[in-house]
């Protein structure tokens, strides 16, 4: 959690979307056409922004955005000649699937700290090669699926009184608070071998509002950047 925390931190820093694809540097294949994936539901977390920098959860902002968001990964997929089955962690967090879902937020969040912010790890700093270990077979037997797709969101957006508070700010004083901003990383993972043979950490651009359908749409197209489909 803190690295994932640490990451949106420096993504604010981008006024424009952004994409930062890891490619496994062993030795893989990439899906062949046809290929079954199973989209994990995405998990997404979303919130206004106060006046007073305060962060307050919208549930009904991440519903819209978790919906577009897994219509846009589905068709985008389906564009790339593959199949897809979606799988909804609310419903499987019981038993071995349930294990394998916390399994992929751990190292999804170990990727976050080490190839992207500032742990010190370095034998895997260089050499992208994370795996969930073969018991993701499990997952392939039970989605009949050869490859999983994750997909983590998070950010905000400011209220009006945030946006009047910038503006009086910047009148006054020329310097510039935070209006909000949103972040995502996906990991494409063989359920073979358990290797995740590809990784992305996004951040929406102002016209990618994942709250619209449109704007999933568009931000799904840099959240998949260079993922080996």
């Amino acid at each position: 959690m803190r690295a994932w925390i640490a990451m949106a931190a420096l993504a604010l820093l981008a006024a424009c979307a952004t994409s930062q694809p890891k490619t496994f540097t062993g030795t893989f294949s990439p899906p062949p056409a046809g290929s079954r994936i199973v989209v994990v539901t995405p998990d997404v977390q979303l919130g206004v922004l106060t006046a007073a920098g305060l962060q307050e959860p919208r549930e009904d902002w991440s519903r819209s955005a978790r919906d577009g968001l897994a219509t846009a990964i589905a068709a985008q997929i389906a564009r790339e000649g593959h199949t897809t089955s979606a799988l909804d962690p609310a419903t499987a967090m019981e038993g071995r699937i349930g294990q394998i879902i916390r399994l992929h937020d751990a190292v999804g969040t170990s990727i976050l700290a080490v190839n992207y912010g500032g742990a010190e790890l370095p034998t895997r700093r260089r050499n992208f090669e994370w795996t969930l270990g073969e018991g993701v077979q499990e997952l392939a037997a039970a989605h009949n699926a050869d490859y999983a797709l994750f997909v983590t969101a998070r950010g905000s957006y400011a209220s009006s009184g945030r946006v009047a508070a910038m503006v009086g700010l910047a009148v006054l004083t020329r310097s510039v608070i935070s209006l909000g901003g949103q972040q995502a990383f996906a990991s494409l993972v063989d359920l073979r071998t358990g290797n995740v043979i590809w990784f992305n950490v996004a951040q929406a651009s102002p016209n990618q509002d994942m709250r619209d359908p449109g704007g999933a749409a568009s931000f799904t197209t840099t959240l998949l950047r260079g993922a080996p489909l």
